[in-house]
């Protein structure tokens, strides 16, 4: 894993481009639409363009208009000209530029709009219409029986959903919420094996693995058979590094685990009947009686997901339990299940298992786990018992999603929401539940009535983050083989190529001095657009949160990479962006605090916070990202100041932005700050990362002794002296704080950075 660094030079020279020009680049190209081709599906269209000068191109968006009856959100796609030039659909000699456009209405005379992004910085739209042929959907999901149509309301957080079927041969699907078929598969595959990673669909079948671009693109990534793989099986999901594949092999049914990476390339392989004997031998108990060979389904491995929290694989065995295992080494960490089941009979496994507290209902035959924004358990609880492990356990009669707060040091396990739909609803196999932002979920009952029942269905429905059902689609079907699973999807913006995790701001708190005591941040603009931002100073205000002896004016000033100041201010009001700043909602909550806001080229940036007539006291900067989705992102956080001791500490705090998750290196910086001129460094800070509910995740002292020394010093990012701190850790989307503090009594200036590593 190696770091990514921002190109600066590259971002440099983009600032001095055609300086002198008459006219913007948007004025002096012209860009016209000469043609249509058809794509892989009548979903799929390539618009053909002629531009006069490719070079001075940013990059190509499209945008579909919805139909007059819809409430989602655009889909919206944006190339690059590096992506068109890299995949063949930009030619700089002859300037003909062919621009996918994905997501289409089938039937449809759809309404395009193409924006073109300058490097000046210019811009300019064109508008055309694409007219689609029909498409016969033998799967039915353009009829669904409409419980209730999607509400008008704006407050569901996504507007597509994937859906993995086995109902036709054009897996998996997207449909918006509207109810519209929008996306199908042109791999010609018949599996509901599938994901979504990198921008792009990961299709397993039999033992081959595809990848499917947006563009109706297909590759054969590679073929498994060559490890022992005889089928892959259920669900693909995101992983520490790729994606997560669920294996049979001819020893094994349904109970291993490979990890590839996005060229399909195995990184990781977990085997659990290993895992599971060993733990069993080590207890004192004799696997054969529980973990089986050959055809025998008895884990049944329905689903696996990857928690960076505490760099562990969450997997589901419909058979018997959630088990969490390490990810490095396959030791289990806990088990979460039923205990009146097989397993629990055997105390090797059942000293790993959490306790449930009042009024917690264990999870049976549960499908498609997941870690919510608050990093509890999510999981479909089928309520079907087991079928080959005998005692089979518990049984119901419905099915619901459950959530669990899980405490592993207090070995307990609470169920902190369901959706139990009154106790109604029965789907004995298959389905799932996703968080897509704070308590907006999308449902999926695979297999709703289950076995025996006259009639079966697929039944999807939407929760916004209010509670609120915002729809409720049924679709006939087979067994799962309508909408075995189905994951939110974010299309609306969707870049290529695909933008990373990204801080969405940045603050950091310490004591405000005079001098090399000033209150420091720095933060990197990397990618290819400019980025817009408001930028705080806060002081004042702080007393309102409880804080003591705060800086009663704070004075702003913003530095680039040359050290030329490029913005100031002392208070918000007299700033010529007030009135947008307080239209954003950013307006600091006393008059003398101060605010800017600047649209930033990439480059380097210099936040500095010192106080007006040579004031002292604690305050607070603030960067906000008001253009998180054009490309450039904000990358490597540093902040410089004064760490005394109680309040007078330094605090570093950062939002990861993309519910995909990722890595970062955090450091705290004292001694090597000397090398710099900085006088008074702190001789032996001590890092301390927190969550958003204030959980300590992780503490170092020395860098030396933490455990990931190795991928620390090989990302670039060890610490001069041994007395620094720094941490790996791997966060999903969330905010979180790194604060710094002297060991034991120890004071002076300090350093906290934040590098994401994706």
């Amino acid at each position: 894993m190696k770091r990514q660094r921002s190109c600066l030079a590259t971002a440099a020279f983009l600032l001095f481009i055609s300086p002198f020009a008459l006219g913007t680049q948007a004025d002096d190209t012209t860009i016209a639409i000469t043609g249509q081709n058809a794509g892989a599906t009548p979903l799929i269209k390539q618009l053909v363009l002629l531009a006069s000068d490719t070079s001075v191109i940013r990059s190509v968006a499209f945008t579909i208009t919805p139909k007059p009856s819809s409430v989602t959100r655009p889909l919206s796609g944006t190339f690059t000209a590096t992506y068109l030039i890299d995949r063949g659909y930009l030619d700089p000699d002859t300037g003909q530029i062919f621009v996918p456009v994905y997501g289409l209405y089938a039937g449809y005379a759809n309404a395009v709009t193409l924006t073109y992004q300058f490097l000046d910085g210019s811009s300019k739209q064109d508008n055309t219409i694409i007219s689609t042929d029909a498409f016969t959907d033998t799967c039915g999901y353009d009829a669904p029986v409409v419980v209730q149509p999607r509400t008008d309301t704006s407050d569901l957080s996504y507007d597509y959903f994937m859906v993995k079927n086995s109902c036709s041969a054009f897996s998996p699907g997207i449909i918006d919420t509207d109810g519209a078929l929008r996306w199908i598969g042109p791999a010609g595959v018949s599996s509901p094996t599938s994901g979504f990673f990198d921008n792009a669909f990961y299709l397993a079948a039999g033992f081959v693995l595809y990848r499917i671009e947006l563009d109706g693109t297909v590759t054969l990534l590679r073929s498994y058979d060559d490890i022992g793989v005889i089928d892959f099986h259920h669900n693909a999901d995101r992983g520490k590094v790729g994606v997560l594949l669920e294996a049979d092999t001819a020893a094994q049914s349904e109970s291993t685990i490979i990890e590839v990476d996005s060229a399909g390339t195995v990184l990781k392989v977990w085997a659990l009947s290993e895992i599971v004997s060993a733990a069993m031998i080590a207890g004192g108990d004799d696997p054969s009686q529980f973990v089986y060979s050959g055809g025998v389904d008895w884990f049944h491995n329905n689903s696996v997901t990857y928690n960076r929290a505490d760099d562990s694989l969450l997997v589901s065995s419909r058979e018997n339990f959630v088990i969490c295992l390490d990810y490095e080494t396959g030791s289990i960490k806990w088990i979460l299940g039923d205990p009146t089941k097989h397993w629990h009979e055997f105390p090797s496994l059942a000293q790993y298992a959490l306790n449930l507290a009042p009024d917690s209902l264990p999870p049976i035959g549960q499908h498609a786990v997941s870690i919510s924004y608050d990093q509890d358990l999510l999981l479909f609880d089928n309520g079907f018992n087991s079928v080959t492990q005998m005692p089979p356990g518990l049984n119901r009669d419905y099915s619901s999603p459950r959530r669990y707060h899980i405490d592993p040091t207090a070995d307990l396990a609470t169920e902190v929401w369901n959706y139990e739909m009154e106790q109604s609803v029965y789907s004995p196999i298959c389905g799932s539940v996703y968080e897509d932002a704070p308590n907006n979920y999308l449902v999926d009952y695979s297999f709703e009535n289950g076995f025996g029942a006259e009639t079966n269905y697929g039944r999807v429905l939407g929760l916004s983050g209010t509670g609120e059902k915002i729809f409720d689609y049924r679709y006939p079907t087979n067994f799962c083989d309508e909408v075995f699973n189905a994951v939110p999807l974010h299309l609306e913006s969707t870049r290529f190529p695909r933008v990373g995790p990204q801080a969405l701001n940045l603050s950091t708190r310490a004591f405000v001095g005079i001098q090399d005591q000033s209150l420091i941040e720095g933060f990197i603009v990397t990618g290819d657009s400019p980025k817009t931002v408001v930028l705080r100073a806060i002081g004042p205000s702080l007393g309102n949160s409880g804080v003591t002896g705060v800086l009663p004016d704070p004075n702003l000033t913003v530095f680039n990479s040359s050290g030329v100041q490029i913005g100031s201010n002392n208070n918000w009001e007299m700033d010529p962006a007030a009135a947008a700043i307080s239209a954003q909602h950013l307006a600091p909550g006393d008059a003398l605090e101060a605010a800017t806001m600047l649209t930033l080229e990439p480059g380097a940036y210099t936040v500095v916070v010192s106080g007006q007539n040579a004031s002292t006291g604690i305050g607070l900067v603030e960067t906000y990202d008001l253009s998180p989705a054009n490309g450039s992102i904000l990358a490597n956080l540093s902040a410089r100041g004064f760490v005394g001791t109680q309040d007078d500490v330094l605090i570093g705090g950062f939002i990861i932005g993309d519910v995909a998750s990722t890595t970062i290196v955090v450091r705290a910086l004292g001694p090597s700050l000397s090398t710099a001129n900085v006088s008074q460094p702190l001789s032996d800070p001590m890092l301390t990362i927190y969550d958003a509910n204030g959980l300590m995740l992780a503490t170092n002292d020395d860098w030396q002794e933490g455990p990931e020394v190795a991928d620390i010093q090989g990302n670039g990012l060890a610490p001069l002296n041994p007395s620094e701190s720094a941490l790996l850790l791997y966060l999903p989307a969330g905010s979180y704080s790194a604060i710094v503090r002297g060991a034991g009594p120890a004071t002076g200036v300090g350093l906290v950075e934040v590098y994401d590593l994706h």
